[in-house]
């Protein structure tokens, strides 16, 4: 998401949401998913993808639920709550999906940093067993031809 610092605030998703929820209101979507990345662990994250809009049911697919809607009076009406809550509803969903990203993100930059961190010591190690080698071979090559020096003195 362009124009999001990185470090998500919840004021900053209020005019995606209420542009999303009234693209989908004026009919510009009929469907409005959200892809991000969900944070598993620290070398682990998964896309996933979750329907926004329109609204699916609550429970779980293939379970009956015991709530009958018909017995409940809504005030103010059930159209009122539902422009007010909506909002707030897909408001939440995409705070928690880029905050989820944003962890996702973190952990993978993380190990990432871990590797370049352990690359950089192992080839820190292997220069220096380089250079101590390249040193040693100059010292007995000097000390060679000292002796050699002196030997050819005598």
């Amino acid at each position: 998401v362009q124009g999001i610092t990185d470090h998500p605030i919840f004021a900053e998703i209020k005019d995606i949401a209420s542009n999303t929820v009234q693209m989908f209101e004026d009919g510009v979507y009929d469907e409005v998913f959200i892809y991000y990345n969900h944070h598993i662990n620290s070398i682990s994250s998964e896309l996933r993808k979750e329907q926004l809009l329109p609204l699916t049911e609550f429970h779980e697919k293939g379970k009956e639920t015991d709530v009958d809607l018909t017995t409940y009076e809504f005030e103010p009406s059930e159209q009122e709550i539902l422009e007010v809550l909506l909002p707030q509803y897909v408001e939440s969903l995409i705070f928690g999906a880029l905050l989820d990203a944003k962890a996702a993100e973190h952990a993978a930059r993380m190990t990432a940093m871990r590797s370049a961190t352990d690359n950089a010591s192992d080839l820190i190690s292997d220069l220096s067993l380089q250079y101590n080698r390249a040193r040693q071979a100059a010292i007995t090559q000097e000390i060679t031809e000292i002796v050699g020096g002196a030997a050819a003195l005598e």
